[in-house]
């Protein structure tokens, strides 16, 4: 980790380490996303760098239908067309209808080459996202957490949607609900729509390049948050961060009012809806946290790698 210093107030950031980025599905990144505002403060790590961070403002919730009004208001006013964010939505929707019916049900569970299990829910809703994308924009780009990278008709990958069926297979084979879908739209290689859905307890923030983030339908924003000793930090589990990762995080953790663990992606929803301050994370993929970088910037918050530089795919 390295120097980011927040520049306006109210930023939240992340940072996620590109230094050993590799093209196409073998992509591993290590990340933190975090939430600050004015004034921000600085950690001091162990070769003596600074990294800042910033903060966000809780906010109720809507019934889907409201959020599906809200990804309308955003495409008729947003640069992404109002029919690939009406695509986003319907993207969730369809891998719903598989994830819900099989959430706490007993399911074979295969081990992938990197050990991390995958279900019939995750290749079955990746099936069905990958269909509608083929059937509607066949020009489109798609990569996927099960699937892998699938150019579009003539090569095309200007416009790329990634998807992660199920963040947190892990929190969805043992029955806790804070797994979710997530979608992301890239244009090249930018990340301008985002959604995280979880369909059990029925949230849905969406963030479109521009607008403001949503949850069911109603803006949300990240947090004040004066100091470190008062900030809640999230992260998946204490044991993603190893070798040259451990210590900045352990340097930043320490000094935290309350280090937490076990949300997935579903921390950085908390995040941007103002409930948290800081998620620090590591060895994370494209499908992991893309979809996550409009959410968080439309809340307000930043989103970089650990050196303080956008997150692209290039």
């Amino acid at each position: 980790a390295s120097r980011a210093v927040s520049t306006r107030p109210p930023a939240a950031r992340a940072y996620i380490d590109t230094s050993e980025i590799r093209p196409g599905p073998a992509m591993a990144l290590a990340s933190a996303a975090v939430a600050t505002p004015a004034p921000s403060w600085r950690a001091t790590n162990r070769v003596g760098e600074r990294v800042g961070m910033t903060f966000s403002v809780a906010t109720r919730s809507r019934p889907r239908a409201a959020a599906r009004r809200s990804v309308a208001a955003a495409a008729s006013s947003s640069e992404v067309p109002a029919e690939y964010v009406a695509l986003a939505a319907d993207l969730v929707d369809a891998a719903a209808r598989i994830t819900v019916k099989h959430f706490r049900t007993p399911l074979e569970i295969d081990d992938k080459n990197d050990a991390s299990p995958v279900t019939i829910a995750d290749k079955g809703a990746e099936a069905a996202m990958r269909a509608l994308v083929r059937e509607r924009f066949p020009t489109h780009a798609i990569f996927g957490e099960e699937e892998g990278i699938e150019l579009g008709e003539g090569g095309s990958q200007e416009w790329t949607w990634v998807f992660d069926p199920i963040d947190g297979t892990k929190s969805f084979i043992t029955g806790k609900p804070l797994w979710g879908t997530l979608v992301a739209l890239l244009r090249d290689g930018e990340p301008v729509l985002g959604v995280l859905d979880q369909p059990v307890l029925k949230e849905r923030w969406v963030g479109v390049k521009g607008q403001p983030s949503t949850l069911n339908g109603e803006r949300i924003a990240t947090r004040g948050c004066e100091s470190l000793g008062d900030a809640y930090l999230y992260s998946t589990t204490p044991y993603m961060f190893e070798g040259d990762n451990l210590t900045p995080y352990k340097e930043v953790a320490k000094r935290v009012k309350v280090p937490m663990f076990g949300c997935d992606c579903y921390a950085y929803g908390l995040l941007a809806a103002g409930h948290c301050d800081l998620v620090i994370e590591a060895d994370l993929k494209p499908y992991d946290y893309m979809a996550l970088v409009p959410i968080i910037k439309g809340a307000g918050g930043v989103f970089t790698d650990w050196k303080g530089r956008e997150l692209r795919w290039e």
